[in-house]
């Protein structure tokens, strides 16, 4: 079954984003090549509400353009340069659409995505994403987050059979509540909260549901969520996470 091993999944997050331009098709193939078991990408809604693969939500560091994503037509994202920032080796690489990247991910068996949904989505724009994730093929083998309650809850009402996750950057007495309510089946924090506060992978475990840290680029980061037990470890390294984890015979 997907998202479930007896070894922290490796995650890569936004893409194998050390190694080529973050939430790209390059990066997302360096990450397959690189031995991850899972893409982690974001997503934003362009001036004409298609889903596109970037994470901030304005253009200017990462492509050869300025301005609110949420300003630009899917049309207008197409002809932006989104590689070389990163390196005049990978001069233009796209923004891709969502589409684009489940067409990608369809091809490639064994991968899952753990999808971001940035900010707060309506549940329409929600319908419209969920229509293509089906389309696609690629529900069995996705899990949808966000940080924001309001798009977690849009999820839950537009496509309760979907596996969600609930992005945690704080612990709060209400943290927990949330999640139930939502019915999520991952509660996914900060590594830091883990290695500060080690007791809470214990509280997510006795609530049913799993761990995706985030992010974790360092060994020795990487050794002490290994040994807490953590479900997955999102990094902007998977290739080097995946040589350690088989360093340590997992």
């Amino acid at each position: 079954m997907v998202f479930v091993s007896t070894t922290p999944l490796v995650i890569a997050h936004r893409g194998n984003s050390s190694v080529a331009p973050e939430n790209t098709l390059a990066a997302f193939e360096a990450a397959w090549r690189g031995g991850a078991d899972v893409i982690e990408l974001d997503i934003q809604l362009s001036a004409d509400g298609q889903a596109v693969v970037i994470h901030n939500d304005t253009l200017d560091e990462t492509t050869d353009t300025t301005g609110p994503v949420s300003t630009h037509t899917a049309a207008e994202l197409a002809q932006v340069d989104a590689g070389s920032w990163f390196s005049s080796a990978y001069a233009g690489q796209r923004v891709p659409l969502l589409g684009e990247v489940l067409t990608w991910l369809s091809q490639r068996d064994g991968l899952a995505m753990l999808l971001e949904f940035k900010g707060e989505w309506d549940p329409a724009p929600v319908s419209t994403v969920v229509e293509q994730i089906e389309a696609a093929g690629v529900a069995a083998r996705t899990v949808v987050q966000s940080f924001a309650v309001t798009t977690v809850q849009a999820l839950v009402d537009v496509a309760p059979h979907l596996r969600r996750g609930l992005l945690i950057e704080h612990m709060a007495e209400d943290t927990f509540s949330l999640c139930a309510r939502m019915q999520v089946s991952q509660c996914n924090p900060s590594g830091r909260i883990l290695l500060e506060q080690p007791e809470t992978l214990g509280l997510i475990r006795e609530r049913g549901m799993q761990s995706m840290v985030w992010t974790a680029n360092e060994p020795q980061h990487w050794q002490g969520l290994l040994q807490l037990g953590a479900d997955g470890i999102i990094t902007d390294r998977p290739d080097r996470l995946r040589g350690y984890l088989s360093g340590t015979g997992q």
